[in-house]
């Protein structure tokens, strides 16, 4: 069909007062070719329904740049539908917004051909209904990808590390549903294959996949190695650093200079203490530094009480005071 002249210019038209100038506008037209064909009253109609939903206008420009074919779609064969659909999903009509914004190119998607089968399989691996929404709406580039070709792919490497597919990789994906868009070969396996490399059993591995997966979803070269000297660097021996990664798993993607080195320059210099009870006690670096390291530090010093770090910092403030007879002490 030949779209006229007129019509084209009217969706110009339309752009113009909406706030983009002439090269958005240009890059929109080229990204998408059905908007030459757009009535203005199509774009308008999209563009007001955006907003009725809660996106602010602010927003707006942003979204359409991001996935201009949202103002090509019909409103209520496909805008509304899918709405409506992920508004089930969320406990809060700003979920729905946020991840509209996040990745506008949701709303492009078939509810029966991709949304549909993308929750069933999400809950053959054993995440729960309600679950599943929430992993969608956290986040929504899943609707992108492929089941057979990414999703599924995924699934089989982590069984390959062996999480069992009914419920255990469920528990992964409700940790870190971010995951699933990372490359096996260039960013999975490497970090895998590392974290086996430096020691770690294949329960340990399996535990880190569980509780901690954003490891894996991080740099080999750019983080856990630099990361892993810098352990070696502080005089930590292969076995003890097998502990530390072991026992508390981010030691490897902490920041250097904001997390690990502070952390160690207080242990041995204000704590007085040696290495050596780290590796005993790895979660030593979840412990936050000011909140939590120095206050007890400084409670403990006053009183002139030893012990070990485990007991100094395994326990909620409260039961730290009672602990030690502190009551009364801050």
């Amino acid at each position: 069909m030949e779209i006229s002249s007129s019509q084209k210019g009217s969706i110009i038209e339309f752009f113009r007062e909406s706030g983009f100038d002439g090269r958005n506008i240009d890059e929109m037209m080229k990204k998408c070719k059905r908007l030459e064909g757009v009535q203005r009253e199509r774009a308008s109609e999209n563009w007001a329904y955006l907003k009725s939903i809660g996106i602010e206008e602010r927003k707006l420009p942003y979204i359409v740049s991001k996935c201009p074919k949202i103002l090509a779609l019909g409103l209520n064969e496909k805008l509304v539908p899918m709405v409506q659909c992920l508004t089930t999903l969320g406990t809060k009509p700003s979920e729905v917004t946020m991840a509209i914004t996040k990745f506008p190119h949701i709303l492009s998607h078939s509810v029966e051909e991709k949304l549909c089968p993308l929750l069933a399989f999400f809950q053959a691996l054993g995440v729960p209904e309600k679950q599943s929404g929430k992993l969608l709406l956290l986040n929504p580039r899943l609707i992108s990808y492929s089941i057979e070709s990414k999703l599924a792919q995924i699934v089989d490497f982590l069984a390959s590390l062996g999480l069992s597919k009914e419920g255990m990789i469920g528990k992964v994906l409700m940790k870190n549903p971010f995951i699933m868009g990372y490359s096996i070969d260039k960013r999975l396996r490497p970090t895998s294959e590392f974290l086996k490399s430096v020691g770690l059993a294949e329960l340990d591995l399996q535990r880190v996949a569980i509780n901690f997966p954003e490891v894996l979803c991080r740099d080999t070269d750019k983080i856990l190695k630099p990361n892993f000297a810098y352990l070696k660097k502080c005089g930590f021996g292969d076995g003890q650093i097998v502990a530390l990664v072991a026992g508390y798993p981010p030691i490897l993607i902490k920041s250097i200079r904001n997390s690990l080195e502070p952390r160690i320059r207080f242990l041995i210099e204000v704590m007085g203490r040696q290495i050596d009870e780290v590796a005993d006690y790895p979660d030593f670096f979840r412990h936050g530094l000011k909140k939590r390291l120095e206050l007890r530090q400084r409670l403990l010093k006053q009183k002139k009480i030893d012990c070990s770090l485990s007991e100094m910092l395994d326990c909620n403030q409260k039961k730290f005071l009672l602990k030690f007879g502190l009551i009364g002490g801050l």
